[in-house]
């Protein structure tokens, strides 16, 4: 319980963090007891407040939204029933967590300055949007513009499911008002036992997976246990500890290509194109097809980067040879061969790199979309 509430506390001054160490240690039902509690204290203040409402709306409402919004936003893998299962209860944990740590400093609004109380409810909910936008992240490893825009949807869609559920709530609320009776509640938790706990199981493999590679990091000579933590912390877009994790690596194999490779990628995307260009001729050094020749393309966005386009056409024509139908690689091979002056080749890489995206398969479609995207407003540009 000390350790959830510090969890909690964390959000004011490390969201990201501690939303990630939510996502890792956190208790599903330490945050909603957590909710209802808080509630409780407010619904004793302010008239007209159910205590259950804040949390039936996030289970039933938000969360739910949030999918949904994810899933438009290309961020879901596998479709919304397999995310549902494996989200969702991440996702809640997560969300209740952050309505907790929003809601509590109205409890001071409440009982000492009660006439601030809109304008403190108000920005409240702001800063909860704002730790959405960090459980988004960590949750769905998404950017920050995508993250953004599922914040955004997931507060469209929520006032719409509000309108409707206005219309129809007087037998709406007969209904729930049945089946909230203590005989149907046992009945539906005896049956539908086994569903509610594949809700948690999500969660529940989580946390016991970062457990496990927590347990095999304490070894100073697994290598592979910092590298897959590494690769975690950048899925949660905390680069800065990913990037400990695969120098931790290195330092225990320097033959660890992979570490070696993510180190390059990071760099890159940094503008660190020194760094990028030292860690990618030590994966060459080590295995010059590894990962199935994408140091090629990397080398090939690297020299992109520093419009060392004939450079970066050499690997990258090598690249497109191995692998035809990588909507990266292929706009990446646009964009140095658009570098160079060669138009209609560009344009007809990029027309590649739409079509490789649209075949691309489900498990890699999110992925694939934003080159497509990319590759289509780079052949737009070169028409007119």
């Amino acid at each position: 319980m000390i350790d959830d509430t510090t969890l909690i506390l964390r959000l004011y001054s490390q969201p990201a963090a501690a939303m990630s160490d939510i996502l890792d240690r956190a208790s599903l039902v330490f945050s909603l007891v957590a909710v209802l509690a808080l509630s409780l204290v407010l619904g004793r203040s302010i008239r007209g407040i159910s205590f259950y409402m804040p949390l039936f709306v996030l289970a039933i409402g938000y969360v739910p939204c949030l999918l949904v919004a994810a899933g438009i936003a290309g961020r879901i893998a596998g479709g919304f029933a397999i995310s549902f299962r494996r989200d969702y209860a991440p996702m809640l944990t997560c969300t209740a967590a952050a309505w907790t740590a929003a809601n509590l400093p109205l409890l001071i609004v409440v009982w000492f300055l009660p006439q601030l109380f809109v304008i403190a409810g108000g920005l409240a909910y702001v800063y909860f949007s704002l730790l959405i936008f960090f459980a988004v992240r960590t949750v769905f490893g998404t950017g920050n513009g995508t993250a953004a825009v599922i914040v955004c949807l997931s507060w469209i869609f929520l006032f719409a499911v509000g309108a409707g559920v206005y219309f129809v709530w007087n037998p709406l609320r007969f209904l729930l008002g049945w089946l909230t009776s203590p005989f149907i509640l046992l009945y539906l938790l005896y049956f539908l036992r086994g569903e509610f706990s594949d809700l948690g199981a999500g969660l529940r493999n989580r946390q016991s997976f970062r457990r496990n590679l927590e347990a095999a990091a304490i070894n100073p000579h697994d290598g592979e246990a910092q590298y897959q933590l590494g690769l975690v912390f950048r899925q949660r877009r905390q680069i800065t500890e990913a990037v400990r994790r695969f120098q931790n690596a290195v330092q225990i194999d320097p033959s660890h290509t992979d570490a070696h490779f993510q180190l390059g990628r990071i760099a890159r995307e940094q503008g660190r194109l020194e760094d990028a260009l030292e860690q990618f001729q030590i994966v060459v050094n080590q295995d010059a097809r590894h990962s199935q020749s994408e140091i090629l393309r990397e080398l090939g966005a690297l020299y992109n980067s520093a419009r060392q386009f004939e450079d970066a056409r050499h690997e990258l024509e090598e690249y497109v040879k191995q692998r035809p139908y990588d909507p990266e690689g292929l706009f990446q091979y646009g964009q140095a061969l658009e570098g160079l002056g060669k138009t209609a080749g560009a344009r007809e890489v990029y027309e590649r790199s739409i079509e490789a995206a649209n075949l691309a398969p489900s498990y890699l479609r999110r992925s694939a979309a934003r080159w497509g995207r990319m590759a289509r407003k780079q052949a737009q540009g070169l028409q007119t």
